[in-house]
C-alpha cells in the first residue's frame, strides 16, 4: 500500500466543464458513428469515433479525476512489478490438485444426491401407501 496521504480534493467547477465536454465527445462520436452508417465507409466511422474517443481521454486527463487515474495506473504498473508469477511446474501441479479436488467434491456430491433420492422418493414416498 502507498504511504501518501490521500487528497480530498474533488473536481472543480472548470473540471466539471471538461469532463462534460469529454461525455459530449464520446457521445457526439457513437452518435455520429450509426448516424452516418449509410453516408460514410465503416473505416471512416470507425476513425472518427476513435477520434472522439482520443479528445475525451485528453479533455479527462487534464481533470483532477484524470490525474487521479494516471497516479492509480502508475502505482499499479510498479505493485505489478513485485509480483511473483508461479513456475510451469507449480501452475500444472495447482492445477492438477484443482482438478483432483472438483472431481472428489463431485462425487461427494453426487453420492448425497443418490442418498436424498433414496431416502425421499423411495421410502418416505412408500410410508403413506
Amino acid at each position: 500500500m502507498n504511504a501518501k496521504l490521500e487528497q480530498s480534493e474533488s473536481n472543480s467547477g472548470l473540471d466539471i466543464v471538461k469532463l462534460s465536454l469529454a461525455v459530449l465527445f464520446v457521445v457526439g462520436g457513437l452518435f455520429g458513428f450509426y448516424y452516418f452508417a449509410d453516408q460514410w465507409s465503416t473505416a471512416l466511422r470507425a476513425i472518427a469515433l476513435i477520434g472522439a474517443f482520443v479528445l475525451a481521454g485528453l479533455v479527462g486527463a487534464g481533470t483532477h479525476s484524470g490525474r487521479a487515474l494516471r497516479v492509480f495506473i502508475a502505482e499499479s504498473q510498479f505493485e505489478l512489478r513485485k509480483v511473483v508469477w508461479p513456475t510451469r511446474d507449480e501452475t500444472i501441479r495447482t492445477t492438477g490438485v484443482i482438478i483432483a479436488v472438483v472431481i472428489i467434491i463431485s462425487l461427494i456430491l453426487g453420492l448425497i444426491d443418490l442418498i436424498l433420492k433414496w431416502v425421499v422418493m423411495d421410502w418416505l414416498l412408500t410410508l403413506g401407501h
